[in-house]
């Protein structure tokens, strides 16, 4: 059955792409764009999304802004329209009335996107196409509806129903390990023999979300350390002459690394249940685990103190420890949250500051953005629900309370 699959699909994509393909070449993008929204039969439907995806990825900067502009512009709600139809299912509801009032708030570019999506190999092309967006936006404003518009369709598309997660290991195929190498955001992998030390070892884990329409390319993932502990420092994890332990033997699984690894999907929360998936499965295999926690980097530290002219105020190992508990509880964003991005994430999971540690990170990226120090957070699974909904409604920290008197005893 799977191999008369894969041929009916190579079978059907070869088709889409071959209909009245010289026709198609001659029409303005815009064109097609317009046509792939009318009332087109599945195979002259998919041959249009096909063009259009291939034209796309031909494009130069200056004509994908040109079609950005275009579904910005040409193909988003109509607000008479809107009102229209609200009233008409206030006066009367129906299925009818509410039928015309959802088609209604419904931007077009976004049924366009749909079926785009109905060939082959096109949801990776999206994400990619969405990345493409997410630059231009940023000197035209004008464009975040449509990314919007994007980000709702792509939540849906990578709703964690749809995951699926994988462990990644040593006898993984080769492609892969690669795009592990190459997305790791957090500790760069040097070379296939630091691969090989995170990844092959009984003491050591790795997994990865996959979406079935890209399944060849990670979504986000997560390496793990198993230990007896909760360890203090990156070199201590990484070290290449480290005592390896038995897996049964561990008390303690260390999420050392998140590493989201395409830029389109910026925003669509795939880390908090990779974690929580990774968690459940790691407690099944191995029940001596009893302590989930992070060794997390403080990536914005060194930044605010910059920005709060506060750099000067730390000059020892111990004064950095204070200066950053008092940090991770106490600076805030615009919306009142966490200024670091890690520790929104992590706190929003519902995890606790567990413990700052300085001389943690010695690496040249580690230095420069936080002085050395890292943070644990602590998964405690009978708390995670609790830590979140006072995260969420009151925007309230779990932290420690060693974590705590270090950030009160901090002289800033």
């Amino acid at each position: 059955m799977s191999i008369l699959a894969d041929l009916l699909s190579t079978v059907f994509e070869h088709r889409y792409k071959t209909t009245d393909k010289a026709d198609l070449d001659k029409r303005p993008i815009a064109t097609l764009v317009d046509d792939l929204l009318s009332d087109h039969g599945e195979v002259s439907g998919a041959a249009l999304a096909c063009q259009i995806l291939d034209r796309y990825a031909a494009m130069e900067t200056t004509q994908k802004q040109e079609l950005f502009n275009h579904l910005a512009n040409k193909m988003g709600i109509d607000p008479a329209k809107v009102r229209e139809t609200l009233s008409a299912y206030e006066d009367k509801p129906s299925k009818a009335s509410y039928r015309s009032f959802m088609s209604a708030v419904e931007p077009t570019r976004q049924e366009f996107m749909r079926r785009l999506n109905q060939v082959p190999g096109a949801t990776g092309q999206l994400v990619a196409m969405r990345h493409d967006l997410l630059q231009l936006a940023k000197k035209q404003p004008e464009l975040s509806a449509l990314d919007v518009d994007m980000r709702h369709l792509f939540s849906t598309w990578f709703n964690r129903g749809f995951l699926v997660l994988r462990p990644i290991n040593w006898e993984s195929p080769a492609h892969i390990l690669e795009k592990i190498i190459a997305y790791e955001a957090v500790h760069t992998i040097e070379s296939w023999d630091d691969l090989r030390r995170r990844l092959q070892p009984t003491d050591r884990r790795c997994f990865a979300f996959f979406h079935p329409s890209m399944p060849n390319e990670p979504l986000v993932f997560v390496e793990v350390a198993l230990t007896q502990g909760i360890p203090n420092s990156i070199q201590t994890v990484l070290s290449d002459d480290r005592e390896m332990i038995s897996s049964e033997d561990a008390d303690t699984a260390v999420f050392y690394s998140i590493s989201n690894c395409q830029a389109g999907l910026a925003g669509i929360s795939l880390g908090n249940s990779l974690i929580k998936q990774v968690v459940a499965d790691l407690t099944q295999e191995l029940p001596a685990l009893k302590t989930f926690v992070t060794l997390s980097p403080i990536p914005t530290l060194m930044q605010w103190l910059d920005e709060t002219g506060r750099r000067s105020d730390v000059g020892d190992n111990e004064t950095l420890r204070k200066v950053a508990a008092n940090y991770l509880l106490c600076a805030k964003n615009n919306s009142g949250r966490p200024y670091d991005p890690v520790a929104r994430f992590h706190l929003g999971n519902g995890a606790l500051i567990h413990a700052v540690h300085t001389g943690a990170d010695l690496s040249a990226n580690g230095v420069a953005q936080s002085g050395g120090a890292m943070v644990n957070y602590l998964y405690n699974l009978t708390k995670i629900s609790h830590n979140h909904e006072q995260f969420v409604t009151k925007k309230k920290i779990a932290a420690s309370k060693e974590v705590r008197a270090l950030s009160a005893s901090a002289d800033i």
